[in-house]
């Protein structure tokens, strides 16, 4: 049986005594083996650029939304125990949990579109673990240098330096961590609240899960790094399923580039029957996950594209021409297609139908929200007493109606019922609830009795917003005892 990944084998011979008293030998199959550390070289081109923009923009988005104020409030706040969500001007409530589905739907579809298109270009570019790793691998290379000084200081003995160096890295680690953590819970805790308590060591659940997501981007970003991404996220299992021979990936082009070898940058490379690779092993040196993509396409690549910037430096210092290595489809490098003939085939059936199905998802959603009624209403009966006379000879059931106020402003409600003849609202018809609140109320409905036949009997509630066109009808029924 092949070991997983095409790892090869550790073999121990042992020594156990045969019967006869000889000697023999046994395989014994070791079931670990331990991962080297891969030591990234930094590289300057288009990709690298493209992937420290990425950082920079979703980091600014992640660290300031927390701090932006809309109105008197956050402007985004996920607030789990007072279950209310604040998403710049609308307030959501359990109740409006189907457009965190569709949310859900309309990443997911935009993910398949993305790698169709042009493979794992999440994972590349904006996937957290790729975020903050390159911010990780950045504090590691401006304290303890490049990739050979790492390699040496790594190597070389304990020395003052290297404790410095080290204890340098992991206070900048755990720095960053920490304020991750902390930005992460400011998302579901006001943060100004929250930076209060952290500050004064209260609020142990706080705290909890500061220091939770604070260790968990530590350990991932910091020394799982491309584990995480090899082993343990699945989408680098099913991948293969969304891509196709027009996907764009990176692609290392064999035909041009074999057989590799060596040469002076003044010698005529096709005379000696040499391909444009020099072998230099750059473009395995600056990936963040340690593969060779001359070895074709791997589950373990992410798409980053930083071998091409590698590559194209090389072929710029050994004027040859650039795209040795370079973002193409299976397609296009066998049949030598140029670039526009492989852009032609990017709107094919598979890329047509996600993005048909996710427009029309994200303009339902869209327009869902923006014609939502800002009113929420549950109606629950009064259980402890189904059906009663009252005073005046009628008959009376009991309802308790939850209403929210999903406005930032104070509404004052009006109640009413219909469905039956003769029904009335007993209780208080109008009340008056906060903004962004929600407020149980008691309802009393009452007819006439003998005015209905036994048995249970439809109604509606009708909720109205004084003032503007906010309606919500709820239904219910009203009991008539036997």
């Amino acid at each position: 049986m092949k070991p997983p990944d095409g790892q090869p084998r550790k073999v121990i011979p042992i020594a156990p005594v045969p019967a006869d008293g000889g000697s023999a030998q046994a395989e014994v199959v070791s079931l670990y083996e331990a991962q080297k550390k891969i030591y990234p070289r930094s590289i300057a081109g288009v990709f690298a650029r493209w992937r420290w923009a990425m950082v920079a923009f979703t980091q600014l988005v992640f660290y300031g939304l927390p701090w932006l104020q809309w109105g008197e409030r956050q402007m985004v706040l996920f607030d789990l125990g007072a279950r209310r969500f604040y998403l710049f001007g609308l307030v959501l409530y359990p109740q409006d949990f189907i457009y965190l589905t569709g949310l859900l739907i309309i990443s997911a579809l935009s993910l398949f579109l993305f790698t169709a298109v042009a493979g794992r270009l999440w994972c590349g570019f904006a996937c957290p673990q790729t975020v903050y790793t390159e911010m990780f691998m950045w504090i590691e290379h401006k304290v303890e240098g490049d990739r050979s000084a790492r390699l040496r200081l790594d190597n070389g003995p304990w020395t003052f330096e290297k404790v410095r160096k080290k204890a340098l890295k992991q206070f900048l680690w755990i720095a960053v961590s920490a304020w991750t953590g902390f930005t992460f819970v400011g998302y579901f805790v006001p943060i100004r609240e929250l930076g209060a308590e952290v500050m004064a060591l209260q609020g142990s659940w706080q705290l909890f899960w500061v220091a939770f997501y604070g260790f968990a981007t530590y350990g991932n970003a910091g020394f799982l790094r491309e584990q995480v991404c090899k082993y343990m996220c699945p989408y680098a299992r099913f991948q293969s399923a969304m891509f196709d021979k027009d996907t764009l990936v990176v692609t290392y082009d064999d035909a041009r580039g074999e057989p590799r070898g060596p040469r002076n940058k003044s010698v005529d490379h096709r005379a000696k029957g040499l391909g444009d690779c020099i072998d230099c092993t750059l473009c395995v040196q600056v990936c963040p996950v340690g593969i060779d993509i001359r070895n074709g396409l791997q589950y373990e690549c992410i798409g980053c594209g930083l071998c091409v910037d590698a590559c194209n430096t090389v072929m710029d210092k050994m004027k040859y021409p650039r795209g040795l290595i370079r973002y193409s489809t299976q397609n296009g490098v066998a049949n030598r297609w140029t670039q526009s003939q492989m852009l032609r085939r990017v709107l094919r059936p598979r890329v047509l139908i996600y993005t048909a199905v996710l427009v029309a998802l994200s303009a339902g959603m869209i327009t869902s929200l923006a014609l939502r009624t800002p009113l929420k209403v549950d109606v629950v009966r009064d259980r402890a007493a189904l059906s009663r006379i009252v005073a005046g000879g009628r008959l009376e059931n009991v309802y308790s109606l939850q209403i929210m106020n999903a406005t930032e402003a104070p509404q004052r409600y009006r109640i009413a019922a219909t469905g039956m003849e003769g029904l009335v609202v007993a209780s208080d018809a109008e009340l008056e609830i906060g903004a962004a609140q929600s407020r149980w109320v008691a309802v009393r409905l009452q007819i006439p009795y003998g005015s209905a036949a036994p048995g249970s009997h439809p109604v509606a509630f009708d909720i109205e917003a004084l003032g503007t066109h906010a309606h919500v009808r709820e239904k219910s029924i009203f009991l008539v005892p036997r």
